[in-house]
């Protein structure tokens, strides 16, 4: 059977991976704090007819070997963590994060997930909690009778309560970053948790230590570029096309020699 046939078969899958994951980035283009996706691929092992250097004569060798290669797989798909736009909102509780780091969040189970998703809101208690009503770490409780929020860049809330004429620091904003954030494990709403390939997070106050700054009253929005991702999805629709011409190449190939018989 004519390798060929298995070698462009894994070519379609990998392309068919390549257009899912730039699907996911233009579908996640207005998504708040999604980090856009990159697949990556390896070219699969190789058959070798001749190894390279192999004797010629007897004063010779042959300078190329001669390796079939069987085709491609996916390798990964990794996150890229570069800075996407700032919106204003005009929302108190709005926050974007200027540089690296992530926001902590109390998943139901216990769990803390880390997130770049800064749209957050107050619950019936006064608890600062996301979309999904998931308390913010370190827990923010919000006055009933305060007039006013301020953020600062270092994280500091403080609050104008009814009646006063001075703000009060009511909490502080932590951080976390780690070792490498493209080893995090991805749990959808903007959610990810550690694992053994990103290390364990290292907590500390914004502004410090490598970890960026908070931004009040704005949201960092994907950083998903439309222009970038059109151009992947019509590349791999045409490495898809490609592929599956070479299917037809080889189909063709084996017809001629199932005809030589007649």
């Amino acid at each position: 059977m004519i390798s060929s046939l298995y070698t462009a078969a894994t070519g379609m899958i990998a392309q068919q991976k390549q257009i899912d994951t730039t699907s996911n980035n233009i579908a996640n283009v207005n998504t708040i704090g999604y980090k856009k996706q990159r697949a990556e691929f390896a070219d699969l092992m190789y058959q070798t007819m001749r190894y390279a250097g192999t004797s010629t004569s007897d004063t010779t060798v042959s300078p190329t070997g001669i390796e079939v290669g069987l085709g491609v797989r996916p390798t990964a798909i990794a996150k890229q963590f570069t800075q996407g736009n700032f919106k204003e909102t005009g929302n108190p509780l709005d926050m974007a994060i200027t540089g690296h780091g992530f926001f902590q969040v109390e998943l139901p189970d216990g769990e803390t997930a880390y997130t770049r998703n800064g749209s957050f809101k107050l619950d019936r208690d006064g608890n600062v909690v996301n979309s999904d009503g998931f308390k913010l770490i370190p827990n923010i409780v919000i006055p009933a009778d305060a007039t006013q929020i301020s953020v600062g860049t270092d994280g500091t809330v403080s609050v104008l309560q009814a009646g006063q004429t001075e703000l009060s620091n009511i909490g502080q904003i932590e951080l976390v970053n780690f070792v490498n954030p493209a080893g995090l494990h991805s749990l959808g709403d903007n959610n990810l948790i550690n694992t053994t390939a990103s290390g364990d997070a290292i907590t500390d106050t914004p502004g410090l230590n490598g970890l960026g700054e908070i931004r009040q009253n704005f949201v960092e929005m994907s950083n998903v570029q439309l222009v970038e991702e059109m151009t992947d999805l019509i590349t791999g629709q045409r490495a898809y096309e490609a592929n599956s011409k070479a299917i037809t190449t080889s189909d063709e190939m084996l017809q001629t020699v199932n005809a030589l018989k007649r």
